[in-house]
């Protein structure tokens, strides 16, 4: 299974965004405290509009509680990395769960965290006049890309309400 994590996220639009996303593509999301909004907040439920209802999601206190919690293999997303996040391979063959790890708005992961799995730290290739991308813009990025080289399993290839012919008709 995919996951996405979020270390101490800030920004609940940021959050809810990523939310909606997870329910789009099936993927469970974690999310480390401390959070820097309730989830009770209005901005969150409007970023991720009438699917918070359906995400499958847990809150851990700190992050070694949540490496206790969920073995399998981790990926971290910073701006140190090294690697870019195409240069995986996320087919799973192991199948094991994959992690993929992103820091909060302001200061990102914690440098000792990444320092534990140089391996997997990772960047989505941009140029030198932008710091970072969004965290939702990215994580969306990167988890097409993961489903994308998993041939978009369990993933609708038509829309499912107008049917497939509705362009036709």
């Amino acid at each position: 299974m995919n996951h996405i994590v979020l270390y101490e996220p800030e920004i609940p639009q940021n959050t809810g965004n990523i939310m909606r996303t997870c329910v789009a593509t099936g993927t469970k999301l974690h999310l480390i405290e401390p959070l820097g909004f309730s989830l009770e907040d209005s901005k969150l439920k409007r970023s991720g509009v009438n699917y918070i209802d359906q995400l499958d999601y847990k809150v851990y206190p700190d992050f070694k509680t949540f490496e206790e919690e969920n073995p399998g293999i981790y990926y971290y997303f910073t701006r140190y990395g090294r690697k870019p996040h195409t240069s995986f391979n996320y087919q799973n063959l192991e199948n094991k769960d994959l992690y993929f790890i992103f820091g909060k708005e302001s200061t990102g992961i914690p440098k000792e965290i990444l320092q534990s799995d140089l391996d997997h730290c990772m960047r989505i290739p941009m140029t030198d006049k932008v710091r970072a991308l969004n965290v939702s813009n990215s994580c969306a990025i990167v988890i097409y890309e993961v489903l994308r080289q998993q041939n978009y399993q369990g993933l609708l290839m038509e829309e499912p309400h107008k049917g497939a012919d509705y362009l036709e008709r």
